[in-house]
């Protein structure tokens, strides 16, 4: 049998005569709602929801998957490419008590224990609507089989993603600039797209330090004309405003 179904199964078989409490209440419906945070499930029905439970406990749920909702779960195989219609230990097993052959039809699952013949062992939860317990099927109401061997072949088969791919590349600094030159060369992270030339930065210094020293050199004159000025004892004007000064009082 695969690892992965037998870890799986180990864990489900230890439950094996769980009955649900009053209510639709199970510790699997509490865990999922808890834990996978999907609450309206609380106390729904737990067939698949025990199979979530049981798959993080066996620690393989990233190859069994974690859901409620049995027509979704049995997409999520297929679209992983696990979707199959031959039955093995250790598969999820898919049913549609109306015979039908659809995912959208689906309204039940297990998993396989054993195959004999043409019977289906299982261990399913939410049995007779509060049992969990071992069943023999036929393929009649069978729609497919997941399989969480080939879900863990398809995850094996993505390569490992650049963890710079998806965001921003950063600026890196170029600690050798060239040679008679005050610059500062930045570039991007594959090293070819300068983000600052060395020869702008070099005019903006220069521009810079020549300005500075243009404003530290400058200083105002006075107007050509000259500031007037009054001399001798009457250091004020006089207090009629609007008189003229005399030519002595003007420099």
């Amino acid at each position: 049998m695969d690892p992965i179904g037998d870890d799986l199964l180990k864990v489900m078989v230890a439950e094996l005569g769980y009955r649900e409490r009053p209510g639709q209440h199970t510790k699997f419906g509490h865990w999922y709602s808890a834990e996978v945070g999907d609450p309206q499930y609380r106390s729904a029905p737990w067939c698949d929801m025990f199979i979530a439970w049981a798959a993080e406990r066996a620690g393989v749920q990233e190859y069994v998957g974690q859901f409620a909702w049995t027509p979704s779960h049995a997409r999520w195989f297929e679209t992983n490419g696990a979707w199959s219609d031959v039955p093995e230990p250790g598969a999820l097993v898919f049913f549609d008590w109306s015979g039908g052959k659809d995912i959208k039809g689906i309204d039940h699952v297990g998993v396989v224990e054993r195959v004999e013949g043409g019977t289906i062992h299982t261990i399913e939860a939410n049995v007779d609507r509060v049992w969990l317990k071992r069943k023999a099927r036929d393929g009649e109401k069978i729609v497919g089989y997941g399989l969480p061997r080939k879900v863990k072949e398809t995850l094996n088969q993505i390569p490992p993603q650049d963890a710079n791919a998806s965001g921003p590349k950063p600026v890196e600094v170029d600690p050798t600039p060239a040679a008679n030159s005050v610059s500062l060369v930045l570039y991007d992270s594959d090293g070819t797209f300068p983000l600052l030339e060395p020869a702008p930065l070099t005019m903006l210094l220069a521009l810079v330090v020549g300005w500075t020293f243009l404003a530290a050199r400058w200083q105002p004159r006075p107007s050509a004309g000259g500031r007037h000025r009054r001399r001798g004892r009457h250091p004020y004007p006089p207090r009629d405003s609007e008189a003229a000064p005399t030519p002595s009082e003007v420099d």
